[in-house]
C-alpha cells in the first residue's frame, strides 16, 4: 500500500481548439475532430504563431520556441501536490519523474525538476511513456516501506505537442501538453491509498507507437487503439471483480487518448457516465500525466469509501492498472 497525500496538475495557458486545426488547412474539420477523437482543445507550449507559421517542421526548432519546458511544468505541478499534502520541498527524500519525451538523455530529468523546486535529494527518472505514473507507482509499491524516505515526490511533465507534426491532421488532433505531481508515502498515512497495482508489457509490440530523438510522434493507429481499449476493459473487469462494491462508489479513470476509445471502455464495463472522470476533451492527450491530472482536478471530490479504478496503457506496449481506495478525508 503507497499513501496518496496530495495531487498536482499544471497546463500552459495557449489552447489550440479544432477551428485553430481547420485554418492550418491540413484536411481536418472541427466536424471531424469531434467525430474521431471527441476532443475539442487542447494546451500547448508552444506560441500558437510558430504553429501556424511552421506547423512544427523541426521538432528541435520547437524546444527553442517553447515559452515552458519539463523542468518548468513538472515544478508547477509539484507546487500544487506540495501544496495540498502540506509539506514542504526539503521533507521530500526522493524525486522520481517520468515522461513520453525527455528534455535531455542526461541528466536525469528528476534532477532538474528537483533544483528547480530547491529540493537536494536522491533523484532518478522511470520513464514507460504514457504508463509512467503507473510503473511509478507500482516500483515503489513494491519496495520495502523501511527502504524509502517518508516523502516521495513523482512527477510526469508532458509537453508533447513539441513532437507532433501539424502538417499530420491524424496526430496533430491528438495532444496537447500538460503535467503531473503526486506526493505519495510508504509509511504516512493519508486519506487514499494506492493497492491492487500491476504492470505488464508486450515488447515485441514496441514498433507501435514510437517518438525517435528528435522526431514526431508516429503510430499505428488502429491495432494502438485496439491494444487500449482490449487492456483497459481486461484491467477494469479484473478490479470491478474485488472493488466494484454496493454502497461506495467504482469511479474509472482510463488513460486520456481520445473519448471514443473511453466510451468504448465505459460500454463494455458498464460504468455510468457520472463515474466516469476524464479530462481528454478539454486537454487532449497528454500521455504519462493524463490519468493522475484527471484525479488531481477531482481532489476535492474524493469521499470516503471511494474505489478509483486507474487504468493506463502506452507504448511499448505497456499497461498498468491499480486502485486508489479513499478511506477517509483528513
Amino acid at each position: 500500500m503507497l499513501y496518496l497525500h496530495g495531487l498536482g496538475h499544471f497546463y500552459p495557458e495557449n489552447v489550440i481548439t479544432n477551428r485553430f486545426l481547420e485554418e492550418l488547412d491540413i484536411g481536418t474539420s472541427e466536424e471531424w475532430i469531434l467525430e474521431r477523437v471527441g476532443i475539442r482543445t487542447r494546451r500547448t507550449v508552444l506560441p500558437l504563431n510558430y504553429i501556424k507559421e511552421t506547423k512544427n517542421r523541426d521538432p528541435r526548432e520547437a524546444f527553442e520556441a517553447g515559452l515552458y519546458n519539463n523542468t518548468t511544468t513538472g515544478a508547477a505541478a509539484a507546487r500544487m501536490a506540495l501544496h495540498r499534502a502540506g509539506i514542504k520541498p526539503e521533507e521530500v527524500g526522493l524525486v522520481i519523474s517520468g515522461s513520453s519525451a525527455q528534455d535531455s538523455l542526461s541528466p536525469a530529468e528528476a534532477t532538474t525538476i528537483a533544483a528547480e523546486l530547491g529540493i537536494d535529494t536522491r533523484c532518478f527518472d522511470l520513464n514507460s511513456a504514457c504508463t509512467s505514473f503507473g510503473m511509478q507507482i507500482n516500483f515503489l509499491d513494491h519496495m520495502k516501506p523501511d527502504a524509502l524516505p517518508p516523502f516521495i515526490l513523482v512527477v510526469n511533465p508532458e509537453n508533447l505537442t513539441r513532437s507532433v507534426n501539424y502538417s499530420d491532421r491524424n496526430t496533430a488532433v491528438l495532444f496537447g501538453d500538460g503535467s503531473s505531481a503526486a506526493v505519495v508515502s510508504a509509511t504516512v498515512p493519508a486519506k487514499a491509498a494506492f493497492s491492487a497495482c500491476l504492470c505488464e508489457s508486450k515488447p515485441s509490440c514496441w514498433d507501435k507507437v514510437t517518438i525517435p530523438r528528435m522526431g514526431y510522434f508516429q503510430q499505428d493507429g488502429n491495432v494502438v487503439q485496439g491494444f487500449a481499449i482490449r487492456k483497459t476493459t481486461e484491467s477494469i473487469r479484473t478490479l470491478q471483480e474485488t472493488y466494484s462494491i454496493n454502497g461506495s462508489r467504482f469511479i474509472f479513470v482510463g488513460h486520456q487518448a481520445n473519448m471514443g476509445m473511453l466510451k468504448t471502455v465505459c460500454e463494455r464495463t458498464g460504468i455510468p457516465e457520472q463515474n466516469h472522470w476524464h479530462t481528454v476533451a478539454d486537454f487532449g492527450n497528454t500521455g504519462s500525466s493524463g490519468a493522475p491530472a484527471v484525479i488531481s482536478q477531482h481532489w476535492d471530490d474524493l469521499n470516503p469509501g471511494d474505489n478509483v479504478a486507474i487504468a493506463i496503457v502506452g507504448a511499448g506496449f505497456t499497461w498498468v492498472h491499480m486502485i486508489l481506495k479513499v478511506e477517509a478525508i483528513q
